[in-house]
């Protein structure tokens, strides 16, 4: 029996895994509109998405996490 011919009613359906995109700072800063500062002095307050450091000399944030704080701050 082929897969396409088989019952799935009660088989559990897995959605498709979107990766995780990783923005750089020049990036971030055109989206959100904000200065360097400013960013990183909100993530310090906790007010802004912090960043993850992917090596030495490269931090990056996950667009999802961007996405979602624009997304408050809008409808505040």
């Amino acid at each position: 029996m082929s897969l396409s011919n088989q019952d799935t009613s009660n088989t559990p359906q897995l959605a498709a895994a979107v990766p995780a995109r990783f923005l750089r700072l020049p990036e971030v800063i055109a989206r959100v509109g904000l200065r360097r500062s400013a960013i990183y002095q909100r993530m310090s307050e906790g007010r802004f998405p912090r960043s993850r450091s992917l090596g030495p000399k490269c931090v990056v944030w996950v667009e999802a996490e961007i996405d979602d704080w624009m997304r408050e701050i809008v409808s505040s």
